[in-house]
């Protein structure tokens, strides 16, 4: 493969460029005073429209389908709930990285899988992609009820996730509510999102880029390029690229080991070792305490860039395996 090639398969999606626009655009004009006062009301709002929009796009058919497979759905759960955050313990006890760095990266471990990229990714490997979908809506959905626990449980000397009560009401206001809302609006919404998928893919990624705009507008405020070296981005993301690596090898090989078939790997590779941007700016917006959210989403954005070129290229690689066996048999 040419050197060429490879580029064109890791290039960076305008998206992510985007993205860390964002970031560049807070570092050079944050928003202050009244003006961060108004960005936060218009950001909780769309967060509400962002989990209305996610629980009307999920199909009720597709989670039927899905659900009898519960030993991939088990497994993938038990690496994007139990493995990962058991890695960002480690991670965080090693002490290569800053407290709040360290912090966001446990965060980032606590999180649900992508859904999005998780399902387009199977269906480019040609894997099982109605359990893909099924396994990536139960994560988003248990996230909203997990993540908060594990970041209660273990980031409780992890510099700042604030608990108790409030916590738990904002992310039900915020995330459940609208998501129920939307699942109840799909018999009358979801004929519309189907007809206008180019504008709800508009809303959805711009809401996160208005969240992490604002989110680093505080972070900014609050002096965060004073507290982070370029060394230590840099070993934020090596870091990064480790823990994807060991997770994508736990993932493949644990499902061969388990014996599932090579449909149902790629749907247990691609499914278990991603984390949700969508998800975890948000629930970070809500989980942590003004400037502190913006470095603690700092992590998720270099993994999930990561995490989007190595998918690809492994995707890729499924889908040119399994013609070239279609071509011999």
């Amino acid at each position: 493969m040419s050197v060429k090639a490879v580029l064109e398969k890791l290039k960076l999606e305008p998206y992510v460029i985007a993205l860390f626009g964002m970031v560049v655009l807070a570092s050079i004009i944050p928003v202050r005073g009244e003006a961060a006062h108004g960005l936060n009301i218009v950001v909780k709002l769309a967060i509400a429209l962002l989990f209305f929009l996610h629980g009307a796009k999920l199909s009720r058919e597709n989670v039927v389908a899905g659900l009898t497979h519960w030993r991939l759905h088990l497994l993938i759960l038990a690496f994007t709930f139990v493995m990962f955050p058991i890695l960002g313990l480690v991670i965080s006890k090693i002490s290569i990285l800053p407290t709040t760095l360290a912090a966001g990266m446990l965060f980032l471990c606590c999180l649900p899988s992508t859904v999005q990229s998780s399902i387009a990714f199977t269906s480019m490997a040609r894997g099982n992609v109605a359990a893909a979908v099924v396994a990536a809506s139960a994560s988003n959905l248990f996230g909203i009820f997990i993540t908060p626990v594990l970041v209660s449980l273990l980031m409780h000397t992890q510099g700042g996730a604030s608990g108790g009560w409030k916590s738990v009401q904002d992310i039900v206001v915020q995330l459940l509510l609208p998501f129920i809302a939307g699942q109840l609006a799909r018999p009358l919404v979801s004929a519309w999102i189907n007809k206008h998928k180019q504008l709800i893919g508009y809303v959805d990624r711009g809401s996160i880029l208005l969240v992490v705009y604002a989110a680093f507008s505080e972070a900014v405020v609050g002096g965060i390029w004073h507290k982070i070296s370029p060394l230590q981005l840099a070993i934020l993301l090596a870091v990064c690229g480790v823990l994807l690596a060991v997770v994508l090898a736990a993932t493949t090989y644990g499902a061969r080991a388990l014996g599932f078939s090579p449909e149902d790997e790629k749907a247990i590779t691609f499914c278990g070792s991603k984390k949700s941007l969508a998800t975890g700016v948000p629930m970070a917006g809500i989980l942590f305490p003004g400037p502190t959210a913006g470095v603690i989403v700092l992590p998720l954005m270099i993994f999930h860039q990561i995490q989007l070129m190595a998918c690809s290229v492994i995707a890729q690689h499924y889908a040119k395996k399994a013609a070239e066996q279609d071509m011999a048999a």
